[in-house]
């Protein structure tokens, strides 16, 4: 139930990148549910790879290259799906900053829901 929940709300939150920046394009809720499930299989496939093999650079920017890999995985997704847009690596890098700001919020929010 929970996942569910966080897939959801998820795409609910692409949706506020939408609308909050002009540089991330959604088409619909289902365009963004399907976003919002590529984007979940690149950060547990591809992620965790691209995180090992950047590691020595990762380690140099004291993690700020890190940015750059979740904006990687944004425009990945963008590049990959119809209905969902995002215009250039500078707009990936600030969309995918806003997503993951609002999947933090997500993510307390569900953990302090299904604690109980």
């Amino acid at each position: 139930m929970k996942l569910l929940a966080k897939w959801l709300l998820s795409a609910v939150a692409l949706l506020a990148v939408a609308h909050l920046y002009s540089g991330v394009d959604v088409q619909s809720f289902g365009s963004a549910l399907i976003a919002a499930f590529v984007i979940g299989l690149l950060n547990v496939f591809l992620r965790p790879v691209l995180v090992v093999l950047t590691l020595p650079v990762t380690v140099v920017t004291l993690g700020l290259f890190l940015f750059v890999i979740n904006a990687l995985m944004f425009w990945s997704a963008a590049g990959i799906l119809d209905g969902f847009h995002v215009r250039g690596f500078g707009a990936a890098l600030i969309g995918s900053l806003i997503y993951t700001v609002l999947g933090m919020v997500i993510n307390s929010a569900l953990d302090r829901l299904f604690s109980k």
